[in-house]
């Protein structure tokens, strides 16, 4: 029986466009969390507020939030004032992650690769882009996941309509470079020298198209857990991953996507810092494939919670 972490909330739910995914994963959390002993309780921070968290007596928190207000610092931050410790990367870390085009600026500066890119905005011109990028491109919000909100271009024409629908949620977009090839995603554990990657997967979607449906819904979508690649090839990709992690400051778990090309050379796409914990997620599938059950997952990443902001000392 598990229970020194003391009373636990799993905080789900938020006011995302990902809400329903973090109410699956946040549900699934805390099911796994009571399984193993622990005295979890649902908080959703989309339905209560911080005053009733900081009246809710949790000793840490468990963040199973997606997206914006859950994964981009802001509840990190508010979980630091309030004293909480809490899972995951802190409010530097989760809001560098979240803003795709801050990461792509950090990994090139270390000199990691990742697609060439242009920051656009409802204004930005859009002559020349497409000879730039080259064709097809993808075109999405620069400060959301799932794949909300995002186009693969397959002509100049189609550009204006694909960055309309990128502001639609978002005031700034990435126009980023195709990479044709593998997709690849990456789970990571733990945090600076300690970070570990788990097996590599790969996503096999329909037509190439692995949109918020065929994440969340569809049971079309393939995964290959371990990816069947050369063991130099997946070391390669897993050491590469772990050098994000660590490059953006992310602690406790995170995931990272990467496109592998025709030369099996890999490129970077983004870092999630609280990926999902569904039962369609990766960071379960990568934990499984290595020996560690769900539950047991759940309580390692629990375990890790901490507040990262450090206290100012007494006068």
């Amino acid at each position: 029986m598990t229970t020194s972490f003391g009373r636990v909330g799993v905080l789900y739910g938020g006011v995302s466009a990902e809400r329903e995914v973090s109410l699956m994963s946040g549900a699934g959390v805390c099911a796994a969390l009571r399984e193993a002993g622990v005295d979890a309780h649902l908080f959703d921070t989309g339905r209560q507020s911080l005053a009733e968290l900081a009246a809710a007596g949790f000793e840490r928190v468990f963040i199973a939030l997606h997206g914006r207000f859950g994964e981009d610092g802001t509840v990190q931050g508010a979980l630091e004032l309030l004293r909480i410790p809490y899972t995951g990367s802190g409010p530097l870390a989760s809001g560098l992650a979240m803003d795709k085009i801050a990461t792509k600026h950090l990994w090139l500066q270390h000199g990691l690769p990742t697609p060439r890119f242009a920051m656009l905005n409802s204004q930005s011109p859009l002559d020349g882009l497409a000879d730039d990028l080259g064709l097809p491109l993808i075109v999405k919000p620069a400060h959301e996941g799932s794949t909300l909100g995002l186009t693969r271009v397959e002509s100049a024409a189609q550009l204006p309509q694909a960055l309309a629908l990128a502001c639609q949620h978002d005031d700034c977009a990435l126009a980023e470079q195709f990479i044709r090839g593998r997709e690849l995603t990456v789970p990571i554990l733990g945090a600076g020298d300690d970070a570990r990657a788990l097996p590599v997967i790969e996503i096999i979607a329909p037509q190439g198209n692995y949109d918020y449906e065929h994440k969340y819904v569809s049971d079309e979508t393939q995964y290959i857990c371990p990816a069947q690649l050369p063991d130099s090839l997946a070391r390669q990709v897993q050491a590469l991953c772990v050098q994000a992690y660590r490059i953006l400051g992310c602690e406790g778990w995170g995931r990272a996507d990467v496109m592998l090309d025709a030369q099996n050379r890999p490129w970077l796409l983004e870092m999630n810092t609280s990926p999902g914990m569904t039962g369609h997620s990766l960071v379960p599938m990568g934990a499984k494939a290595n020996g560690m059950s769900y539950a047991e997952l759940c309580v390692a990443i629990l375990a890790t919670a901490r507040c990262k902001v450090r206290a100012p000392l007494a006068h």
